[in-house]
């Protein structure tokens, strides 16, 4: 092969075969979601709701932190905000009152 065109290890026979650059066709549009994507984060929401009883996905996540802290914190860590500042880029204040009080 005397063309200058990239080339790729293929894994079956170890011979080289070129890289050709065609465009793009078909294939979901930009912007739209993953169908399978969405179907699983729906069944995965329902299957929390039912395993939480009467307090619904609440109710499951609420057990899960109890019963699982560690990757319940993984979780918990994955849906806050990366970086968080109070009014003005002042530090944060943080107020616990009521029942939760009681947890200190």
């Amino acid at each position: 092969m005397l063309n200058n065109s990239p080339v790729l290890p293929t894994p079956l026979n170890g011979q080289v075969v070129p890289l050709i650059k065609r465009p793009k066709t078909g294939g979901r549009a930009k912007g739209v979601p993953n169908k399978t994507t969405a179907l699983l984060k729906d069944a995965i929401l329902r299957a929390g709701e039912r395993a939480g009883g009467t307090e619904g996905l609440i109710g499951y996540l609420e057990i899960q932190a109890k019963l699982n802290p560690g990757p319940f914190m993984a979780l918990l860590g994955k849906v806050l905000p990366m970086q968080l500042t109070g009014n003005g880029n002042d530090n944060i204040k943080i107020v616990i009152s009521g029942i939760d009080a009681d947890l200190l």
